[in-house]
């Protein structure tokens, strides 16, 4: 689908997640510019037509900009630090554009960092739009992304046919921060499946149940999800090619458990599972996919995993 009366698109991030979804405006024709700290990372969607910005500040002439990038310091530093996207707004010329109409906003980042943003923007005229996404690259690639997203209904309004270009799902949760909270929990109940299905998984096994015979059943019952069928063959095969990292997870379950503290709700499974991650990584297993939690439940077990060599679907093809 190719957007009409095309507005001027800009980009920040081209990591995992964000060249991914950059492409998809990309090839869907859009007048996209894209940074990235590391021009190289960005510079294969030049093919597709996209044109790569040397300077974030090339940015702030569009009308819309996205942002995917790890943490609220890097959003801060890439908006609105020393020479930023909005560093160049005291020496525009009368008339010149000098910092975006729209900000749709990407990362995973608490609530009081997206509330500082949205002040900072607002100071410039630039409204915010709130969107954290579930999904990986590979998720982007099936076409199976979704938003969630918060800020003023018209903006989201505005922006839902680009969103649509990238993901299938765009889900309005309402103003404000709210889509922060939305996306925190949705990590959070990520954390708590992973651990949840490694530790059945090797239950099953020292039982004397191979591990895809499990979750051929668990994927095939009411149980099953997107998720348990995207991590059956890291859990068979030991395939723990990074789609998240759990350094990073970690840092969405401590978003939680500050959340939860905020608003006097308990997150006892949550707690503990923070508590799992942190060993895993300080026991030296943080280079890999997140679901390495398997190695660990083994360990603790008392069993060495070796791959199945089963051939099992994703569930994504």
């Amino acid at each position: 689908m190719a957007i009409s009366n095309k507005p001027k698109i800009g980009w920040i991030g081209a990591g995992r997640m964000g060249y991914e979804m950059a492409l998809r405006l990309a090839r869907a024709g859009c007048d996209l510019r894209v940074y990235n700290r590391t021009r190289a990372k960005a510079e294969p969607l030049a093919q597709y037509g996209a044109k790569i910005a040397a300077r974030v500040t090339e940015l702030a002439g569009c009308d819309v900009v996205f942002c995917m990038v790890s943490t609220y310091a890097d959003v801060k530093e890439v908006v609105a630090g020393e020479g930023g996207l909005l560093s160049q707004a005291k020496k525009a010329a009368k008339g010149e554009r000098a910092a975006p109409r729209i900000l749709v906003e990407c990362s995973s980042i608490s609530l009081e960092g997206s509330a500082e943003l949205r002040g900072i923007l607002a100071g410039h005229g630039t409204e915010l739009l709130a969107a954290p996404v579930s999904g990986n690259a590979k998720v982007i690639k099936a076409g199976k992304l979704s938003f969630a997203c918060s800020g003023p209904r018209a903006v989201f309004d505005e922006v839902s046919p680009l969103l649509h270009l990238i993901a299938p799902a765009a889900s309005y949760v309402g103003e404000g921060e709210l889509a922060r909270i939305v996306k925190i929990c949705h990590n959070v109940f990520l954390g708590v499946v992973i651990q949840s299905l490694c530790e059945i998984t090797i239950l099953a096994q020292k039982a004397g149940v191979p591990r895809h015979a499990l979750l051929d059943f668990i994927n095939q019952s009411v149980m099953g999800s997107v998720f348990s069928r995207y991590k059956t063959p890291a859990l068979v095969n030991l395939d723990f090619k990074v789609t998240f990292t759990p350094s990073l997870l970690r840092k969405d379950l401590d978003l939680g458990l500050d959340a939860g503290r905020r608003f006097e709700v308990p997150l006892p499974l949550a707690s503990l599972t923070r508590d799992l991650i942190q060993s895993m990584i300080g026991s030296g297993m943080s280079e890999q996919d997140f679901a390495t939690l398997l190695l660990q439940q083994a360990r603790a077990s008392g069993i060495e995993l070796e791959p199945e060599n089963v051939p099992v679907s994703d569930g994504l093809a």
